[in-house]
């Protein structure tokens, strides 16, 4: 039904499923050492971590998951139609990601330790949702599986057999190589846009900074925010604004700057566009130059509610020659083009 050529197409159809334990406990393996997350009794926190150390604390701030990044690759196949998380939401690690997930409009589907391992039979419960999805809704064309479980490998095998393409997502260290082999494409958390190798994560080197800027700064984010935000969030970049921006003065008294530079809106339009680079870059290596149509659908994928209009632009290559620090735009030829400059 879908082939690796079509996985750009705006009229592909994706469900994403995460099986939300194996993803935050394999990242939390992954930069602690292996079996930490059971070593370091994580796992019997309540809500809002409730008698976690600090030691605790500055682990779980280290190994924070973004959610956001494995929605973004999805969204580069196509339009989410279906994204379901499976987990024990009372545990609470798990807990603090509730707001991410449904800010991404994430179904939470709870599921009760059945064991005293506990486990809580999220791949039963997953694979059954998958193949009720695949029969009920003809029109799924990709399926994306966010679990490194070798469990899957018949769950990836069967999709793949109804004429679906298999996308498996997958922390290093914690992923069956036989289920990466059973999907048509495979890729590692690590490699994902604006998330932070495990390899260059230190939270005993980092923690005294830590603890150095929560003394400097009263209003400095609250001990369970994650360590960083991913740089595809936290960029910022100067760019030109719009003729129907307005110019204010800088707050040092310097001569004026436009408007957008510090706009919360426009900030975030740039980082939206910045996001939509990226992924469309790392889905195709070989294109040097990205239509433009192309990666506005991808921005639409990321934020239904982006509009350059909205911004103060009259096109689309109005607002992308505005953002010339991190966007190059080819006017020479027919069809618009661009791509990443830095």
């Amino acid at each position: 039904m879908a082939d690796s050529s079509e996985s750009r197409s705006y009229e592909n159809r994706v469900a994403v499923y995460i099986d939300f334990d194996n993803i935050v406990i394999s990242r939390y393996d992954q930069v602690h050492g292996r079996g930490a997350w059971r070593r370091d009794n994580v796992y019997r926190l309540g809500p809002g971590l409730t008698g976690a150390t600090d030691e605790q604390r500055e682990k779980i701030r280290a190994a924070t998951v973004d959610i956001s990044a494995i929605l973004d690759y999805a969204s580069s196949f196509g339009t989410i139609v279906v994204s379901r998380a499976y987990a024990d939401w009372s545990v609470g690690v798990n807990a603090s990601y509730q707001g991410q997930l449904t800010e991404r409009a994430v179904d939470l589907t709870q599921l009760f330790p059945s064991t005293k391992q506990m486990k809580n039979g999220a791949d039963i419960r997953l694979a059954v949702d998958v193949m009720e999805d695949l029969f009920r809704l003809t029109d799924l064309t990709h399926v994306l599986i966010a679990a490194g479980d070798s469990d899957y490998i018949p769950l990836a095998q069967r999709s793949k057999r109804l004429g679906r393409y298999v996308v498996g997502v997958g922390v290093a260290g914690g992923t069956s190589k036989s289920l990466a082999a059973a999907c048509n494409e495979f890729a590692d958390y690590d490699s994902m846009p604006g998330i932070r190798p495990a390899s260059a994560i230190s939270p005993k080197r980092d923690a005294p900074a830590a603890a150095a800027r929560t003394t400097a700064e009263p209003d400095a984010p609250a001990d369970d925010a994650p360590e960083t935000a991913p740089a595809s969030r936290s960029i910022e970049v100067a760019f030109v604004a719009p003729p129907t921006v307005k110019r204010r003065a800088s707050s040092k008294g310097g001569p004026a700057i436009p408007g957008a530079i510090g706009d919360p809106v426009q900030d975030a339009a740039t980082a939206l566009l910045l996001r939509a680079l990226r992924l469309s870059h790392e889905k195709d290596d070989d294109a040097d130059w990205l239509h433009n149509s192309e990666v506005k659908k991808q921005m639409v994928r990321l934020d239904p509610a982006f509009n350059e209009k909205v911004l103060g632009f009259r096109s689309f290559s109005d607002f992308v020659k505005s953002r010339g620090a991190i966007a190059e735009l080819d006017e020479d030829s027919q069809s618009r083009r661009m791509r990443l400059a830095i």
